[in-house]
């Protein structure tokens, strides 16, 4: 029997001899970050990737390397405007004067008003009034210009007085463009009217929508944040100008997980920061009967002009930082290590998979080599 036995076990040490090359799940820690790197002729090795681990000591250094995969917008504090309405050169302007007299200059017998017919601002900022001439009144509130046309028609007509009214042009309009229910053009009411007013009267943003991103156009300019920034810090949630264009859109960012993680797919950034520890998270967790714990990897790839040799930057363009979740320390610093869009989450297969499956083999092989001899020797 114990020859027999050995037979089998020869043939299958042989066997488990490839089992580590046999096709996996997921690549073992060793495996995916062994390189040979590329020999120059003065016989120095330049790696094909560098190695960072995320510990307590490192993760704020990696916080302060340049961001990655990312269109970085400025975006404008609020500036507190007063709470009026005021002209621009393009609004329309409609002025009625009353008058008591009988035989007055604009007013007919028996009249005791007259409208002047709806004139345009000037892009100078003017209007032509009847016996006054060009008074300029851009930059006023509607109560001043009424003031100001009532105190010109006085010296003409003692008994005038003035209303005025106006509607505003496209110098004193905003635009939201997308990403609301309700997009178009909307007059600015005041001059502290701000951008999550605006989304409010286009009927607000969607549900569903992933991390709802704005953007601001002023001029040629285009300022960025999102929308739950602007709910946390009402200081940032900035005053319009008259031109200015709105856009809501989706976060368009996103990151990978595979291997032996919980779901190997592509996913979108749902909030502004995401920590590793969020990642996981929204990769359903690893897989605990395959995962390496101490193998989370992250792989990033910083452009060249990132690199850097005084730690400021990586010191290579492909970049794996590792991630070991059997210690406190490496949970917490995983809650404080930031995922870049574009980052690869690949979470290793545990060595022990292997020696588990390299027992039962050896359980079994015993086994049939018993029955074997059995069958031959009676």
């Amino acid at each position: 029997m114990m020859k027999t036995i050995r037979i089998v076990l020869l043939g299958l040490m042989t066997l488990l001899a490839a089992c580590e090359s046999a096709p996996r799940g997921a690549g073992l820690q060793r495996e995916v970050l062994a390189a040979s790197g590329e020999t120059t002729e003065d016989g120095t090795v330049i790696p094909e990737f560098a190695v960072e681990q995320v510990t307590r000591d490192t993760v704020a250094a990696f916080a302060s390397w340049p961001a990655v995969g990312e269109n970085r917008l400025g975006w404008l504090n609020r500036v507190d405007q007063p709470n009026t309405r005021i002209i621009a050169p393009g609004d329309l302007v409609s002025v009625t004067i009353w008058s008591t007299e009988d035989n007055g200059l604009l007013t007919a017998v028996g009249e005791r008003f007259v409208t002047l017919p709806e004139m345009r601002v000037s892009s100078s900022g003017t209007v032509f009034l009847p016996y006054i001439g060009t008074i300029r009144i851009a930059g006023m509130a509607p109560e001043t210009a009424r003031a100001r046309i009532e105190e010109q028609y006085f010296v003409v007509t003692p008994s005038a007085q003035v209303q005025l009214s106006m509607a505003e042009g496209r110098a004193n309009t905003v635009s939201l463009v997308s990403g609301v229910s309700r997009p178009g053009s909307y007059p600015l009411p005041d001059q502290d009217y701000t951008v999550m007013n605006l989304i409010a009267d286009g009927g607000g943003v969607p549900p569903g929508t992933n991390n709802p991103q704005i953007r601001l156009q002023r001029g040629s300019d285009i300022y960025g944040t999102s929308v739950s920034r602007l709910l946390d810090s009402p200081s940032l949630d900035t005053t319009l100008r008259g031109g200015d264009k709105v856009y809501v859109e989706e976060d368009d960012r996103y990151f990978l997980s595979l291997g032996a993680a919980g779901r190997e797919a592509l996913h979108d950034f749902p909030k502004d920061v995401v920590t590793a520890t969020d990642a996981l998270s929204i990769i359903g967790g690893v897989q605990e009967n395959r995962a390496d714990a101490r193998g989370i990897l992250v792989l990033r790839h910083y452009p060249a002009e990132a690199v850097r040799t005084d730690r400021t930057g990586p010191s290579h363009t492909r970049t794996v930082f590792t991630i070991d979740l059997t210690s406190a320390d490496g949970l917490f610093s995983a809650g404080q290590f930031q995922i870049r869009p574009g980052d690869l989450v690949y979470v290793t297969e545990s060595p022990l998979i292997s020696t588990s499956s390299i027992f039962d083999i050896f359980g079994t092989a015993i086994g049939v080599a018993r029955n074997t001899d059995l069958l031959f020797n009676g």
